[in-house]
This record gives structure tokens, sequence and C-alpha cells, in this order.
């Protein structure tokens, strides 16, 4: 199974769901603001030029911070609409890949804040030249976006995904300790073009078109040195990252990431999510304060879990669907028993996602999951294409999640219903300090 399940651990079990909006503006007032706003600066002489959303300065609560100690959209309270996008770097040119970070970094921070990606963007620029901002979040509000950006193994030089390839930016010595492309697992059908990748940027927001307009300007950005390897929307969280969200629901209907690492949980974190200075030699140092981020697209089998009975569904997941308690126990929250038995069996299988993905059955190894829902239509036998957009954070990838999801894809009963068909692993930098730019600990060796 993979990672993605109810006890916030890997697994091909999604454990997450869907968070409630966090601010008190509803989606049709925001898009009727935003008809009303696009009219009037096209009226005034582009009053909105330089301010994505009339709501930056007064709804500051939806902007979350861009720069700090560690990247925004890791332990940040989960939002709930996801655009995920790898990038193929298809330049040589270390000064034009380093030029289009920069650029990047400016336009991010100016999304985050509701603001378009240059001032005037959107509508400034003159009726004959094209607009700098693509516009479609004009009117809308920052919605908490978050922006991660993450480097692939093969930024650095041959990898699992291209063993030929050449060390083109002087990367390689460079190249922390844990980044290479994941193993194959078992059951798994992985598909190239939905995997790997030299760039990751993780978009986040409480509105998909938000999240959807970060992407779409970023890739515009890098036109000439990258281009977009593939990308996944998601819906519904499947994880709580803090204690003040509730635990959502997955595609099979069970509450995801009960046991999930959340932000109040400093010292797990310092243990389990941030990279530490022995984690790497000194030319890998750029890491410190760091994690990696596993993306895993788990296409569930929907149709034929609809028709399991109840019972089946609980025995193979661990938990009650509606309360999400471990069998044999009463609240989502109550610690699982492995002991209890019914019978001389165990009221949790030896088979059950949760006994294979608990802590307690792995050294006490945790990961930060950040996951979410997806449905991308029907694959032409009128199946859904749906499941889980498995996202988590670790801080070493071979250590905690790889060992984990072996386990899983061997033994785990939920295999049956899950297909893998995409998986990347990233290095993900430490936050930017005033004045920083993505990737600027890398390149300035």
């Amino acid at each position: 199974m993979q990672p993605g399940h109810p006890d916030g651990h890997p697994g091909g079990h999604p454990d997450e769901g869907a968070p409630e909006a966090s601010a008190g503006v509803s989606r049709r007032t925001v898009l009727g603001v935003a008809g009303a706003g696009v009219a009037a600066g096209l009226a005034g002489g582009g009053a909105l030029g330089a301010a994505i959303g009339g709501r930056r300065g007064d709804d500051p609560e939806r902007v979350v911070p861009f720069q700090g100690a560690h990247q925004a959209g890791i332990t940040t309270e989960a939002q709930d609409r996801l655009h995920f996008a790898a990038f193929d770097v298809i330049t040589d040119s270390r000064d034009a890949l380093i030029d289009m970070l920069k650029k990047w970094t400016t336009a991010a921070e100016r999304m985050t804040r509701g603001e378009a990606t240059e001032p005037g963007g959107a509508l400034d620029l003159g009726p004959y030249t094209p607009p700098a901002d693509t516009g479609e979040a004009l009117g809308l509000s920052p919605a908490h976006l978050t922006l991660t950006i993450g480097f692939g193994p093969g930024l650095f030089g041959p990898s699992a995904s291209d063993p030929h390839r050449a060390d083109r930016f002087g990367l390689a010595r460079r190249k922390p300790a844990a980044l290479a492309d994941l193993p194959i697992f078992a059951q798994e059908k992985i598909e190239p073009a939905r995997s790997y990748g030299d760039i990751c940027i993780q978009a986040c927001a409480d509105d998909p078109q938000v999240a959807v307009h970060a992407i779409r300007n970023l890739a515009r950005i890098g036109v000439g040195v990258v281009s977009v390897r593939w990308s996944q929307l998601g819906f519904g969280r499947t994880s709580s990252t803090t204690r003040s969200q509730e635990t959502p629901r997955n595609m099979f209907g069970f509450k995801d990431g009960t046991a999930n690492l959340r932000a109040e949980d400093t010292g797990a974190l310092d243990r389990w999510v941030w990279v530490g200075r022995d984690d790497n030699p000194p030319a890998a140092q750029w890491m410190t304060g760091g994690t990696y981020l596993v993306a895993r697209r788990i296409r569930m089998d929907i149709e034929p879990w609809d028709r399991a009975h109840l019972q089946e569904q609980e025995t193979i997941v661990g938990r009650t669907k509606g309360s999400g308690a471990p069998l044999g126990q009463d609240d989502e929250f109550d610690d699982p028993d492995f002991q209890i038995t019914s019978y001389g069996a165990p009221i949790i299988p030896a088979t059950a996602h949760v006994r294979l993905a608990h802590p307690a059955q792995n050294d006490g190894v945790q990961i930060l999951r950040r996951g979410y829902n997806f449905t991308d239509g029907s694959d032409g036998f009128g199946h859904l294409d749906a499941g889980l957009f498995f996202i988590a954070f670790n801080r070493d990838t071979f250590k905690q999640f790889v060992p984990i999801q072996h386990k899983l894809s061997r033994k785990d009963a939920m295999t049956e219903y899950l297909i893998p068909n995409g998986s990347a692993n990233f290095a993900i930098p430490p936050g930017l300090a005033a004045g920083e730019w993505w990737g600027q600990r890398l390149f300035d060796a």
C-alpha cells in the first residue's frame, strides 16, 4: 500500500481529507468581486494592475509569510486545494537557470501576498504588450497560498530516471546524501510521464484558481529554461497538519492521517522532518533546515472497493469507518491495541493498513503527510481515475518512507485496491531570509 493512510504514515491508503475554508468570504462572493474588480480596472486605467486581489490590504490574515526558517507549505495548516507541478530543466545554461529562479522567487512572493507577478503585470503594460500576469486571480484574495520549491536528483547529474545525464550545472558534489529516485515497490505501475522531475513546485491554497494561477505563471516565466514534465490537481486535503484541524476523509470514505505529525510537535519535527547539520557533508550543508518531499500518485480502484461490504473495508483499514477509531477501541485518537484478539485472532489483522503503517510497528519512525484527493475523469472504461496524491515530508526518505513502503507494498491488504502510477523524490531547501532567492544556497558554492 502506498503512503497515505489514516495513521499519518506511508500506505497505499490515504488518511486525509478536506479542511474548512479559513476565511469569512464565500467563493461565490469572491468571484462576484473579481468580476466587478476587473470591470473597474478596465474603466479606471488598470487600478488592479499592481494587486491581483482587491482584498490584499483588507485581508492580511489570508497571507502566509513567504520567508522564514522553513519553507511555507510544509507545516502550514493544510489548505483545501493543490496544484503540484514537476519541471524538466531544458537549458544547459547555469546563468539562465539562476536568472529564472530569481524571477520565480520575486513572482512567488508577490503572488502569496495576492499581487500580480510584477507591478502592473496584469493590466498596466499597455494594450499591445502581452500581460506579465495572466490575470485569472484578479479580485481573488491570497487564499493562504503557499509555494514550496524542491530539487530533484536529475538536477545534479545522473539519476535512476536518466543514468546518462551530465552534470550540467556543476552541482554533483553538492547533491545531498538522501536525494535519489525512489526504488520500484511491489504492486505498482510507475509511469515515467507522471514521475521524476528536476524541480517541483507545490502550490496550496484555499481557492483552486489561486493555486492554478501560481503554477501557470511560474511555468510562463520559465519558458525556454524549464518545461512542465507533469502536474496534478488535488482537492480535499487528506491529512491535518495542525491540532486545530479535524481529520479529513479519503476517497475510500475513511478518516485519513489520524496519527500524523502536527506543526505543534516541534520536537518530533526536528527528529523526523528537518534535515540536521550532521546529515550531510560540508558541500551539501545548504540542505540544513530543509526536508525531503515524497510525491506518489496512487490511483484507487474505486468500483471494486465500493462493492466490498463494510466489515471487509474496516478489516482492511483497521479502523471503523464512522468514528475512525481503531478496531476494538472507541475513539479515533485511541492508540491501536495490536494485542486484542477475538477467538484467537487479532482484532486488527496482521494485513491491516493501520497495523503495518503505525509507528509502533516501524521502530517509532514517523513522517509528515500532506496529501490530497484527486479525480481526473474516467479511464475510458467507465471507471473513475481517482485516488490519493500522496505527499510526505521526512528527514531521510530512504530511512523513513522507503522501509515502511516496502512493507506496505508486500503485506498491506489494501494494495489490492491501489495502483501507484507516479513517483518522485525532491530535496526541499530551508526557508529564505530577506533578500534571498530560491536555490541561492545551492548555487552559491
